[in-house]
């Protein structure tokens, strides 16, 4: 493992994608509005060059638009900065490598900020079962019908879940959104915070909100430290088409290089996931989709399917980040921005949401309360809601790591006895199924 260098690449890929935030690009066009559509037409408003508001989000993706329509169904007058907006959807585009796993709980917010039912109208999954082995015959299992559930959760897209958001932010004429646009500048005033723009618009806040990714500026900014390091190992994302009919379970299988992963997609498809060296994922990131379809097929376990061709790939390296607090002066930090974990778990936007759900409830009882909502005792109730949570996620996920990252006969056989135990119907595992759908 390494210190974090904030610098550190990105994910890359074969495809461009666009839910990057603050990327370095030329904007000539800037659209300012009031109420718009995904594709940032001018729906009921005019360009503002200098403009008040209670709260401005720094990122419109998943955990930022989420943010957004929840603090504007509360009546407060919300801006948005991002850089580029989601593409339109078609049944016919092929399948992003970015995906997650939301839980029950992620959907339950979802369809409280009215985001679900466009969401399922587009391309998704839903998965009933979870499993993880490392050795035949010491599997964990986990069934939706082990505690009378319909599902687990639903596989979909990342920039469907931000585009579903988008559109419902279009439809709330409390958010303004500033897109393509980006952060020239942070200012204090004698309220709270302005925000500089490189359109040269001015916007002026009593709080700001930061979910602008990993390598958050707002974080930056205020001088909110983190802690954490670089994982030896990084993860390549590998979508294929196989002769199988859609699945409903996704599977792990723990080695001593790292995991190997499969989520089911719609259709006849799925998602790989290759956990391993930095460099061996560099070296697979460099074959054709022919040649990494062998490697497939001789490093992943038998039970997935040889009948298949690779479609699509990218790669990230794997980090863990813990922002120190999650809130200084008019300013707070939610989702990546606050923390970043090692995806064995595929929790990463589940506890962004987590993240949303707590601090929608904070201000709304401020408000309720008639207490100013942007105080640092109101965003302190947050960090106490959100930071053990997320430390206790983050350490369970290095202890993983560290425990099934080696070959050593003992500990092998220890761990292995550990999940045939944890496959034993009990209350133990229903508790533990019941947090992995995020209802702990």
């Amino acid at each position: 493992m390494s210190q974090i260098d904030e610098t550190s690449a990105p994910m890359t890929s074969d495809t461009t994608h666009s839910d990057v935030t603050h990327v370095d690009v030329i904007h000539s066009d800037v659209t300012h509005v009031k109420g718009t559509d995904v594709k940032g037409t001018d729906v009921k408003g005019t360009d503002v060059k200098d403009a008040e508001f209670d709260v401005i989000l720094v990122g419109g993706g998943m955990v930022g638009a989420a943010t957004a329509i929840g603090l504007a169904q509360q009546g407060l007058q919300v801006a948005v900065i991002e850089s580029f907006a989601p593409e339109a959807y078609q049944a016919e585009q092929p399948l992003d490598v970015r995906v997650s796993a939301i839980s029950v709980a992620s959907e339950t917010l979802l369809e409280r900020l009215g985001a679900l039912d466009s969401l399922l109208k587009m391309r998704n999954v839903p998965y009933l079962g979870l499993e993880t082995w490392e050795l035949d015959g010491c599997i964990t299992q986990f069934h939706s019908s082990q505690i009378g559930a319909s599902h687990l959760g639903h596989i979909v897209e990342n920039r469907l879940i931000q585009l579903a958001l988008w559109q419902q932010m279009a439809q709330l004429a409390g958010i303004t959104l500033y897109c393509p646009d980006k952060v020239a500048a942070f200012s204090r005033n004698s309220d709270g915070v302005s925000v500089h723009l490189q359109s040269n618009s001015k916007l002026n806040v009593k709080l700001l909100v930061g979910a602008d990714g990993a390598h958050s500026q707002v974080r930056q900014w205020a001088g909110i430290g983190i802690s954490g390091w670089d994982y030896a190992q990084s993860a390549m994302l590998i979508n294929i088409n196989t002769a199988q009919g859609q699945q409903d379970v996704t599977w792990q299988q723990f080695t001593p290089k790292g995991p190997r992963s499969l989520l089911p997609l719609p259709g006849n498809n799925a998602s790989l996931v290759w956990y391993d060296d930095a460099n061996r994922i560099k070296q697979l990131m460099q074959l054709n989709n022919k040649q990494l379809a062998e490697q497939i097929r001789l490093h992943f376990p038998a039970r997935l399917d040889a009948d298949f061709t690779v479609e699509n790939k990218g790669s990230f390296g794997l980090t863990r980040r813990h922002a120190q607090r999650y809130y200084s002066q008019n300013v707070v930090i939610l989702g990546d921005a606050a923390h970043t974990i090692n995806p064995l778990a595929g929790q990463g936007v589940n506890l962004g949401f987590k993240d949303v759900e707590a601090f929608l409830a904070v201000i709304k009882d401020a408000l309720a309360q008639d207490n100013i909502w942007w105080s640092n005792e109101v965003l302190a109730q947050y960090q106490r809601k959100r930071y053990r949570d997320n430390q206790l996620m983050m350490t369970a996920m290095d202890l993983f790591y560290a425990g099934f990252s080696n070959d050593i006969l003992p500990l092998k056989l220890l761990r292995n006895g550990a999940l045939k135990l944890a496959n034993i119907d009990s209350p133990i595992k229903k508790t533990v199924l019941k947090y992995a759908m995020g209802l702990n």
